[in-house]
């Protein structure tokens, strides 16, 4: 984690080259603070990683000592996984180079600190990973036999984000559980009927209880997909990089 001072005020477009820098405006860095720095120690985001189930971002060593004592995000308090938290979480390797090129100090000063920090133990220094040139086809082919996939990929599949927003009861449902799990990477081939499903289970819902989704001002039926809602509704469907979901739970209309 880091531990630069909160006062720096480098401007994010220190290292642009000048040609244009007459016409683009300057920000403080301060003003970015919200998006690139940890939660939890105050300091720039260090290996930045990012709960899957939420979004949220912390550097890895903070969020790791959090998972210790706590299975819930430290912003939202959702709750990330009922025993393994940290089988959701992943690096944001993206993040983390927004946030060295901003503060263009910071990535060097953390090298020493890593390197202060072995030597002192007497450990051998960890050598910064070396991106070798692509090879021929075939050795890739090979070398990806012997090679397991990492523990926090997301596969490709998993397209969609889905926030699901709980709008209430009608009056004479009763007997549910809270969903606490409101944050959900699935397909896009996924359909509303999906959505409905996952919902029951989680809430434990009677047979007897509808289950309503809206997105907007749209009601949605069971068969649309939720590529084909992000398709129709462009914009209006998508709130942070998320495809916002209301959902309310009726008794069903008499025949």
């Amino acid at each position: 984690m880091s531990l630069l001072p909160f006062g720096h005020t480098s401007h994010v477009d220190s290292n642009i080259p000048d040609s244009d820098s007459e016409d683009e405006p300057k920000l403080p860095l301060n003003q970015f603070y919200p998006y690139i720095r940890c939660a939890l120690c105050c300091g720039f985001l260090i290996d930045a990683t990012t709960i899957t189930e939420c979004l949220h971002t912390f550097c890895k060593s903070c969020i790791v000592k959090h998972f210790f004592y706590s299975n819930r995000c430290p912003t939202c308090s959702i709750v990330v996984h009922q025993t393994q938290p940290l089988y959701n979480i992943r690096p944001d390797r993206q993040l983390q180079d927004i946030v060295f090129k901003m503060v263009p100090s910071l990535e060097e000063m953390e090298r020493e600190r890593m390197v202060k920090f072995y030597k002192s133990r007497g450990l051998e220094v960890p050598k910064p990973a070396v991106v070798s040139p692509p090879g021929p086809v075939v050795l890739k082919r090979q070398r990806k036999e012997h090679i397991s996939q990492p523990v926090f990929t997301i596969p490709p599949e998993l397209d969609v984000s889905l926030l699901l927003e709980f709008v209430g009861a009608e009056e004479g449902v009763s007997n549910y559980k809270p969903l606490e799990r409101r944050y959900v990477r699935v397909s896009g081939e996924a359909t509303i009927r999906h959505v409905e499903l996952f919902i029951r289970k989680k809430m434990e819902l009677s047979p007897t209880c509808q289950v309503d989704v809206v997105c907007g001002d749209h009601l949605l039926d069971h068969y649309q997909s939720l590529k084909d809602i992000q398709r129709s509704l462009g914009q209006e469907a998508i709130q942070d990089g998320l495809l916002v979901l209301h959902f309310g739970l009726v008794l069903p209309s008499d025949p």
